[in-house]
């Protein structure tokens, strides 16, 4: 383990992914976070005069692995990813409780399966920094795909118990949209409405509004929020019970607005 912090920055891909870059000051080995395309990617090593020697993945959707095989034809990199899972090339699996280590750095490995039944996170407690994939955006989750509300409320609430100071890299750029749909859940949450404001100023910019961080998402985002008042009350609207009388358990909150957001304009 190394006392030097990582520098982690964004590598624009598709029209709203970012692959994460990690590097470290004095070492010209980096790893990248779930590489959907590789030309981004090599324009940034090359450029840079960095050796590629990871990837970390999240899970098995394309846009988060279609890059692999192009970076292994020009680098000899470790591939780490998620057990049960059918991504190719990986050559150190990993399931919850394991470790990755990332530039000298430990990231423990958390199961977080809703979005994909395989996916996974990782989590530097020394560093405060979480990759969640798809499973956690700022100001919403992932789609369930492939799991149940029950395992997507499971794994958003292991991300509810790690420090508020965590940051959160996230994979795509939803926050603006995601916030439409906060604000309609939550009409009266004024850290919603002062947070719309801010991600307006930086996408003027071409600012990215990743990193957020697990204390922001636990005031403005309803998927963190599932055991508001407000929330619930939201739910039992949508579902016609008086959710006041009627005790509506958290998974099923979770369920009721994750299918709303679905259909959400």
């Amino acid at each position: 383990m190394t006392d030097s912090p990582l520098q982690i920055e964004a590598i624009k891909a598709f029209s709203d992914n970012y692959i994460w870059l990690i590097t470290a000051a004095g070492n010209n080995d980096c790893f990248v976070v779930d590489p959907g395309d590789a030309s981004p990617v090599m324009e940034t090593l090359e450029a840079r005069n960095l050796n590629l020697a990871g990837i970390l993945v999240t899970h098995h959707h394309a846009d988060h692995t279609g890059g692999i095989p192009e970076l292994l034809q020009h680098f000899d990199a470790r591939i780490y990813g998620p057990a049960n899972s059918s991504i190719r090339f990986l050559t150190d699996i990993l399931k919850d409780g394991d470790a990755a280590d990332v530039l000298g750095h430990p990231f423990q490995v958390l199961s977080v399966p809703g979005h994909t039944l395989d996916h996974i996170a990782y989590f530097s407690p020394q560093q405060f920094t979480l990759f969640c994939g798809d499973t956690l955006f700022s100001g919403g989750c992932g789609r369930l795909f492939e799991g149940t509300p029950q395992q997507m409320y499971d794994s958003l609430h292991k991300f509810r118990q790690l420090p508020d100071s965590t940051r959160v890299f996230c994979a795509h750029e939803y926050t603006a949209s995601n916030l439409k749909f906060a604000i309609a859940v939550e009409p009266d949450n004024q850290d919603i409405a002062d947070y719309i404001v801010r991600v307006e100023q930086l996408r003027r910019q071409d600012i990215p509004t990743i990193p957020t961080s697990i204390g922001l998402e636990k005031r403005i985002n309803p998927f963190l929020r599932t055991s508001d008042n407000t929330v619930i009350l939201c739910a039992g609207n949508r579902l016609n019970v008086n959710a006041p009388d009627q005790k509506i358990p958290e998974p099923e909150v979770l369920r009721v607005i994750r299918e709303w957001k679905d259909n959400f304009q």
